[in-house]
C-alpha cells in the first residue's frame, strides 16, 4: 500500500493503455519481422519532406520554440481555410482536450458528457480535472447517439464530446446530424467534435464539420497530424474554435508544449500534397479490400469512414488476436473499450494488407 496520498480521483484512474509495440512482439515471440496494424498510424510512414525538415532544424534544438507556434497556426489556418485566430495547436489533440476541460468545466459542479465505448482521453482528462464524466449508451449498431446526447444536456453540461469518424467503430455522423444537434443544445455548452480521422471520410462534404464553425460559436473541432499526416511520434494536433474561446485556452496552456522539430515537421507536411494524396489512396483502397474480404470470410464488419475497420471474427476475438501476434501481426483487441468480441485493424501498405488477410483466413 502506498504511503503517499494523492487525490482520490487520481488513485481511481487507470492509465491509458496503448497498443503493443513492434519491439515488444519481436522480443516475446522471437520474430524478425512484425507488421503493426494496431494504432491507426500512417501506412506510408513519415513524409520525406517532413523528415528533411526535422534533419535541417535539428541543430537548433538548444533553442526554445516560438511560444504558441504562430507560424504553425498560420499554416494550418491557410490549409483548412479559417483565420489563424481560430487555431490552437497543441501537443497532440489530447492537449487541446485537456485544456477544454480545464477552462470550461468546474469541478464539483459541471459535467462532461459523451457516449460509451469511446476514446478514453475524454474520461481521463475529465477525471484528472476532478470533473464528473457521464456516458450514455450508443444506438443500435454502435452508432453515435447524437439525438440522445442532445436530450441529455443540462445546465450542468460543460462539454459534449462526439467523435466522427468514431474510434473504435469508424462510423461517421453527417454534417446535417451535427447541425441539428448543435441547434438543440445551449449556446454555453461546448460541442467538441473530434475529427482525428476526418481526412478519410468520403464524400468529404457530407462529414467535414468546418461549415458549422460560423453557425455555432460553441463548436470546437479537434484534429491531428498523427494519422493522414504521419507524425504520430511528433505529437502535434490542434483545435479549431471561436477566437474568444481560443484566447481563453491560450491563457491556460503551459508554454512551449509543441516542440521545435514537431512544429517544423508539421509545417512541412502541410505542403506535401503528394504524400497526403498517396496516403488517402492507400487507405481507401485497403479499407475496401478489408471490408469486402472479411465479410466474404463471414466476419461482421462495420462501415468505416476511418483508416481502420472494426470487425467481429468468426472465432473468439481474444484467441484470434493472440494467434495473429504469434505470427507477427499486431492488431487491436477491443476488450478495453467494452467490445471484447471485436478487433480493430488499420490499413497498412498493400503488401501488409495482403499478409494480414492471408494470415487471418488461415487462423479462421
Amino acid at each position: 500500500m502506498s504511503t503517499i496520498k494523492v487525490r482520490p480521483d487520481v488513485m481511481e484512474t487507470k492509465p491509458y493503455a496503448p497498443g503493443l509495440t513492434i519491439e515488444e512482439i519481436k522480443e516475446k515471440y522471437g520474430l524478425d519481422t512484425v507488421i503493426k496494424l494496431a494504432s491507426n498510424e500512417n501506412p506510408l510512414g513519415a513524409s520525406p519532406i517532413a523528415q528533411k525538415a526535422i534533419i535541417r532544424h535539428a541543430p537548433n534544438v538548444f533553442r526554445y520554440p516560438h511560444n504558441g507556434n504562430p507560424r504553425l497556426n498560420k499554416a494550418i489556418a491557410r490549409r483548412i481555410g479559417v483565420d489563424e485566430k481560430n487555431i490552437v495547436s497543441g501537443n497532440g489533440s489530447d492537449e487541446v482536450i485537456d485544456l477544454l476541460v480545464r477552462i470550461k468545466a468546474q469541478p464539483g459542479q459541471d459535467e462532461v458528457l459523451t457516449y460509451d465505448k469511446c476514446f478514453s482521453m475524454y474520461r481521463l482528462m475529465s477525471r484528472l480535472c476532478g470533473v464528473t464524466f457521464r456516458q450514455i449508451p450508443r444506438e443500435a449498431g454502435y452508432r453515435q447517439p447524437v439525438k440522445a446526447l442532445a436530450a441529455e444536456v443540462s445546465e450542468k453540461t460543460a462539454i459534449v464530446f462526439v467523435t466522427t469518424p468514431d474510434n473504435p467503430t469508424g462510423l461517421a455522423v453527417t454534417v446535417q446530424e451535427m447541425r441539428e444537434m448543435a441547434r438543440s443544445i445551449p449556446a454555453q455548452t461546448i460541442l467538441a467534435i473530434d475529427e482525428a480521422y476526418i481526412d478519410f471520410a468520403t464524400p468529404a462534404e457530407d462529414y467535414d464539420m468546418r461549415t458549422l464553425l460560423n453557425e455555432f460559436p460553441n463548436i470546437v473541432l479537434l484534429r491531428t497530424f498523427s494519422k493522414a499526416y504521419g507524425l504520430a511520434g511528433m505529437r502535434v494536433g490542434y483545435g479549431v474554435m471561436s477566437p474568444e474561446l481560443a484566447d481563453f485556452i491560450i491563457r491556460a496552456r503551459a508554454p512551449f508544449t509543441v516542440n521545435m522539430l514537431a512544429e517544423e515537421a508539421a509545417v512541412a507536411v502541410l505542403d506535401d500534397d503528394a504524400f497526403y494524396n498517396t496516403t488517402l489512396d492507400v487507405v481507401l483502397r485497403g479499407r475496401k479490400l478489408f471490408t469486402d474480404e472479411l465479410r466474404a470470410a463471414g466476419c461482421e464488419v462495420l462501415d468505416s469512414q476511418a483508416n481502420f475497420i472494426m470487425f467481429k471474427p468468426t472465432r473468439d476475438a481474444g484467441e484470434v488476436f493472440e494467434e495473429l501476434l504469434r505470427k507477427g501481426i499486431i492488431v487491436r483487441p477491443l476488450k478495453s473499450f467494452g467490445l471484447a468480441e471485436y478487433i480493430r485493424v488499420n490499413m497498412g501498405t498493400d503488401h501488409e494488407n495482403k499478409v494480414f488477410l492471408k494470415t487471418l483466413k488461415e487462423i479462421l
